[in-house]
């Protein structure tokens, strides 16, 4: 299994530094990787590291899920098999992600995934019931764009911190940019500086637990575009888990 999950030190943000163990692709997931439904996109699950990303982020069968920007719901697609029958996946759009619904929503809809509400939300997350898991992939970077800076990344964790359970798990996988660029990459590139992440999301009331190195590549330099034919599908990406205090 290539990857690990490190509990890093960051003096200035006051986490300890500790390691944990690896955590065991479950048969949950083994099954839900395989089911024939995925043939059309069971090509992308080496590349995107399936089974060793969702171990690490803890969802089980039973879990309650919000894939949030879904995109084509790969990940939403997954996550069926894995929470079952007993479980449930969310998978959100956002009012400032309405445009990117107008083929997703419909195109997962048509599917009948017992397990599945697809949700076009008027503002960010909205829930009856508090989850175990918010999961964004290759999302966390738009939110500041088009003006919103801060202000509208500090909306969007505060949405995520209410939505989950105590003890629930926050996983954020983006385009890693170059270190102590903060977010002036995020519109540009496409990317962001895992430390800004970082500290926004434990500003937001979270707590640090890892990170997954399985989508880290060495390789990139942080300098192009996330589309660039050069470096697309192997960007170097962080996967960051932290957890909602129980009190």
């Amino acid at each position: 299994m290539r990857w690990s999950m490190i509990l890093t030190a960051s003096a200035a943000l006051a986490v300890p530094a500790a390691i944990v163990a690896k955590q065991a692709v479950s048969p949950a997931i083994t099954k839900a990787l395989a089911d024939p439904a995925r043939a059309d996109q069971a090509g992308d699950d080496a590349r995107r590291h399936a089974a060793e990303v969702i171990a690490f982020s803890g969802a089980k069968p039973g879990s309650t899920v919000v894939d949030i920007i879904p995109g084509a719901a790969y990940w939403t697609r997954i996550f069926t098999g894995v929470v079952g029958p007993t479980g449930h996946v969310w998978a959100v759009w956002p009012a400032a992600a309405a445009g990117y619904a107008a083929k997703g929503k419909p195109a997962l809809e048509a599917r009948g995934l017992a397990n599945v509400s697809a949700v076009l939300d008027p503002a960010i997350l909205t829930v009856d019931k508090p989850v175990d898991l918010v999961w964004t992939v290759q999302n966390y970077h738009d939110v500041p764009n088009k003006g919103g800076g801060e202000v509208a990344v500090n909306a969007f964790n505060a949405a995520v911190f209410k939505a989950l359970k105590p003890g629930g798990i926050y996983v954020v996988i983006d385009h890693a940019a170059a270190a102590g660029s903060g977010l002036r990459d995020t519109e540009t590139l496409h990317r962001i500086d895992p430390a800004i992440v970082k500290k926004q999301v434990l500003a937001a009331g979270f707590e640090w637990v890892g990170v997954s190195t399985v989508l880290a590549n060495p390789k990139d330099d942080h300098t192009l575009k996330v589309f660039d034919p050069a470096i697309r599908g192997t960007t170097d990406q962080f996967v960051y888990k932290f957890r909602k205090p129980l009190k």
